[in-house]
């Protein structure tokens, strides 16, 4: 049975002061997996919207770009074979199944959410542009982009940078399953040290696999600030959304 943690957002939302008024929540698909490895954790994804609806309810406006990676990966499908072009659509439409999943776990709790998808696929989603979904976030509803850019080689980690830029967010929160930015893989290195803030520049001269090059460049030729932090951990997205010091911040 899926448990929505609504004592969660009933006891806290009135009491926290939020550091940000509009933010891009970037979410992993193969976080929305959980243990199982693929497709879709009807618990994960129930905690994900607790998270995000007790910050709406506190005043922040929030748009998502959510991977695909839990059901296909474009790049892999070329590696196995798959015309590339074609490969990263099957990733685009990936993308389109996980937006409705949180799109509908949102609305199961009483958060109003929008799914936009970056190619038409009316009815399936309203077609992306800037000012809806502002629109959107300023009535008080999830706004969800899928389909990334919309165009084939470019990830989604570049597709969260671009929409957080176009919809003019404060921020971009980048929700993973480690909690920051590390000079290696803490998965595979344990003597890796992890970052509490550290400059774009930084992350291109270490080498630190982070985003793509895109995404990261797009980024600080923006002047976007970006909050790496463990998404899977309940009750995080609220202490970023409060200011405490956790997971990693990049910035100029």
């Amino acid at each position: 049975m899926v448990l929505c943690r609504l004592f969660f957002h009933n006891n806290t939302s009135r009491t926290m002061t939020p550091i940000y008024h509009r933010i891009l929540l970037k979410l992993s698909g193969e976080s929305l997996a959980a243990e199982q490895g693929s497709g879709i954790d009807a618990q994960r994804v129930a905690d994900y919207a607790t998270q995000i609806k007790e910050i709406v309810d506190a005043g922040v406006q929030v748009a998502i770009v959510v991977g695909g990676g839990n059901i296909f990966r474009g790049l892999k499908g070329a590696a196995q074979g798959f015309d590339r072009v074609k490969g990263d659509q099957m990733g685009m439409l990936a993308t389109v199944i996980n937006a409705l999943a949180i799109s509908s776990a949102l609305e199961a709790i009483g958060q109003p959410a929008q799914v936009f998808t970056a190619i038409g696929m009316f009815p399936i989603g309203e077609p992306y542009s800037k000012w809806r979904a502002i629109d959107a976030m300023k009535a008080g509803k999830v706004a969800i982009c899928s389909c990334g850019t919309g165009s084939p080689f470019f990830t989604t980690d570049t597709g969260s940078t671009l929409r957080a830029i176009e919809v003019e967010a404060d921020v971009m929160l980048k929700g993973t399953r480690v909690d920051g930015i590390y000079t290696a893989d803490p998965e595979k290195d344990p003597t890796a040290t992890k970052f509490d803030r550290i400059t774009y520049d930084e992350i291109y001269n270490r080498g630190l696999k982070v985003m793509d090059m895109t995404a990261t460049v797009m980024a600080r030729d923006n002047k976007l600030p970006i909050h790496v932090f463990n998404m899977d951990v309940f009750g995080n997205l609220r202490k970023v959304m409060a200011g405490e010091p956790i997971g990693t911040v990049v910035t100029l």
